[in-house]
């Protein structure tokens, strides 16, 4: 298959290495000079440094070309840059099968991505979301990873997983799009509040009740907007909320260490040098909670931090202070 691999950060690149093994992929980037490094050097020195480019794998900063002449489009932008860039798409290339991994809520609607895609992409089109537990760094050295590939057609789903589909990187399809962008945008949420919580030396105990009860929220609000929880579950639920929030390459967990190391948000996001879903996200799934009427307290509470000025551990105390309830989903 014809892959385009759509933005050259450390996650598209490593797609676009793990991709190449079976298809023909060219990944495009949007900076000149990224391209430039990446033709002359054979690897991208400023997003994936360590990580060579496969000899069959085309790197190109021509946009138009690239999308016209692909069979699949793989949309690595952070989710800020996908309703643009699918505007673009559907005006170059209308109906052409999309994918993209970018995990999140829109800014300021709150709308998952599947539902951005609705908007902008012409009736028919196949699309789907690749989500799942994977550090781009694994995955470009070769790590064996499972992931779930879910789409509006089920047989584009299938046939898609089919083609991507490799030995060290496992792909299952799947046709609920509400369930794996959920779990893939809320983990990020979760990662921050188990970072803060390792930061503040709260302990084992502690890291291992608040993941549980983070994803119990990730299933509420999912099964509130029409998710299965057996999605919920897998490889996009609880498979990723594992490793975002005990992983150290996780950057959303980054963010939390240093808030409860006592850094400002502005400085934590200047030293990351790339973008964390979980801080937008946060605001938007608060939001989104509170209108829908479901409890989310860890969310509420990340949300505070990042954008209410509450300190974490104020944050934390007020929620060790919630009054005890059964235990449920």
């Amino acid at each position: 298959m014809k892959i385009a691999v759509l933005s050259a950060g450390a996650w598209g690149t490593a797609l676009a290495i793990a991709f190449a093994g079976r298809n023909d992929v060219c990944l495009w980037a949007r900076e000149s000079d990224v391209v430039d490094s990446m033709r002359q050097q054979r690897e991208n020195t400023r997003f994936l440094p360590g990580h060579p480019l496969p000899e069959n794998l085309e790197v190109s900063g021509d946009f138009a070309a690239v999308v016209m002449a692909a069979e699949l489009l793989v949309l690595a932008t952070p989710l800020a840059g996908l309703r643009a860039t699918l505007q673009r798409i559907a005006e170059l290339v209308p109906g052409k099968p999309v994918v993209w991994v970018c995990k999140g809520l829109e800014a300021g609607t709150a709308k998952l991505p599947h539902v951005i895609a609705e908007e902008v992409l012409p009736a028919g089109t196949a699309y789907g979301a690749l989500s799942g537990p994977s550090f781009a760094e694994e995955v470009a050295n070769g790590l064996p990873t499972a992931v779930t590939l879910a789409a509006n057609n089920g047989d584009f789903a299938r046939d898609t997983a089919k083609a991507l589909h490799s030995p060290r990187l496992r792909i299952y399809a799947n046709t609920d799009l509400v369930g794996v962008e959920i779990g893939g945008a809320v983990k990020n949420v979760m990662a921050i509040a188990t970072g803060i919580c390792d930061g503040l030396g709260l302990g084992l105990n502690a890291r291992a009740a608040l993941i549980t009860r983070g994803l119990a929220e990730i299933s509420r609000l999912g099964v509130a907007l029409g998710a299965h929880r057996e999605t919920l579950m897998g490889l996009s639920g609880v498979g990723d909320l594992l490793l975002t929030c005990t992983g150290d390459l996780s950057r959303n967990r980054r963010v939390g260490l240093a808030l409860a190391a006592g850094k400002t948000l502005a400085q934590i996001l200047d030293e990351l040098g790339h973008v964390a879903e979980g801080v937008s996200t946060a605001r938007e799934v608060a939001r989104l909670a509170n209108e829908l009427g479901i409890e989310m307290p860890i969310t509420q509470a990340v949300d505070a931090i990042l954008h209410r000025g509450v300190g974490a551990a104020q944050a934390v105390e007020q929620l060790l202070m919630r009054d005890p309830k059964v235990e449920s989903a």
